[in-house]
């Protein structure tokens, strides 16, 4: 009986790296983590015997794997095509389920804000479309694509004239620019904004820490102890944020001693100019504002966002971290924990603060602003009342 000679496998770096990314991936299905583990331990030079006993299949199995990879490579290790039943869904039938997911259901004359997969299912049974189908049938027909209509996403159109100008003047500012001249070693970026209505909520129950296969647990329950507002100024240059404060409210009052804050140390007091980046909120809006904020320190130069477009304003980045590291989950017992907590946060960032690595540019900005223009006109509100 003749013996079995194993055939020697290698690989070329395309193909080892494509095993190795099979075998460590923690959602590999087992059989191509399996099929990967015998190519890969054969091109060690290792027998089959030998892999066969540390993988705990049979020789056989270790034969079949590399001798089809020796033959056909990668491909080699793919299931071979089997006949199977008969798709009882037609290739139309699958079409015209992806053509009515693809559509709003109001368009159709149907009462729902959105698609789901029983939903789509009745539809097409009622409207004659497709013979019966279940709501399983129909999702995995929808990820061949993949199309999720039970997902949405919001967004809003430009509605400022003046927007690209305006939003350009910020992205300059953040590569260093401004009416298209670099700055200058004396200028300065302060990014200024408000988080408003901060709640101090005490809860009921004591929130305990985590343990052993336990998350910390937090009271769901609460008593609302009253809320605040954090300002902050973020230094768009450093990612230091010079001044915060923990006002009860917002206003023209809290947003102009925030400003000394920052006006009156260094380096902005010398500064040959502080270029301040603010939204549209009713503290700092418009050229009213602008004025009195050149009255107070000549060298400050105040710029609005668009409308609509705090996500230019850098120091909203700040307010994420705070969010996520500080506010939530939300446990105080008074607004003067939660006040000193904010600031204490504040000093233990600024420890470590890093300038934001900011990379949209005008450019951009540009292309996003003539994709939005080849969309439909939106409808008007006036109209449509």
């Amino acid at each position: 009986m003749p013996q079995y000679r194993a055939v020697p496998v290698t690989l070329t770096a395309a193909e080892r790296k494509t095993l190795k990314k099979r075998a460590q991936g923690a959602k590999t299905a087992y059989r191509d983590w399996l099929r990967a583990q015998i190519v890969l331990a054969a091109a060690r030079g290792r027998s089959s015997a030998r892999i066969a006993a540390g993988l705990h299949v049979t020789e056989d199995t270790v034969r079949k794997w590399r001798d089809r990879f020796t033959a056909r490579g990668l491909d080699g290790l793919k299931d071979l095509p089997r006949s199977g039943r008969p798709r009882r869904i037609s290739a139309l039938e699958r079409a015209t389920i992806c053509a009515l997911a693809c559509q709003l259901p109001a368009a159709t004359g149907v009462p729902l804000a959105r698609w789901t997969g029983p939903e789509l299912a009745a539809e097409v049974t009622k409207a004659g479309l497709s013979g019966p189908v279940s709501p399983s049938s129909v999702l995995r027909i929808l990820a061949e694509h993949p199309i999720k209509p039970w997902q949405y996403q919001s967004w809003i159109f430009p509605r400022d004239p003046d927007f690209a100008a305006k939003a350009t003047v910020i992205l300059d500012l953040y590569q260093g620019y401004y009416q298209g001249k670099p700055l200058g070693p004396g200028d300065r970026v302060v990014s200024v904004d408000a988080k408003p209505s901060i709640q101090a909520r005490g809860r009921r129950h004591e929130t305990s820490p985590p343990a052993p296969s336990q998350p910390m647990r937090v009271e769901h329950e609460y008593q609302r102890n009253g809320a605040l507002a954090l300002l902050a100024a973020l230094d768009v240059h450093t990612g230091a944020v010079p001044a915060a404060a923990t006002p009860p409210t917002t206003g023209i009052a809290p947003f102009m001693d925030l400003m000394s804050q920052v006006m009156r140390q260094e380096p902005y007091a010398s500064a040959s100019r502080v270029f301040v980046i603010v939204d549209n909120g009713s503290d700092h809006r418009g050229k009213k504002a602008a004025r009195r904020l050149r009255a107070a320190w000549p060298n400050a130069i105040m710029i609005h966002t668009p409308v609509h477009a705090s996500w230019l304003n850098q120091v909203e980045i700040f307010f994420s971290i705070i969010q996520k590291k500080v506010v939530s989950p939300n446990d105080f017992a008074s607004t003067g924990q939660l006040a000193a907590t904010l600031l204490a946060f504040t000093g233990r960032y600024n420890q470590t603060a890093r300038p934001f690595n900011w990379k949209y540019t005008a450019a951009d900005l540009s292309r996003t602003l003539e994709r939005i223009s080849a969309r439909p006109e939106p409808v008007s509100l006036t109209k449509a009342a």
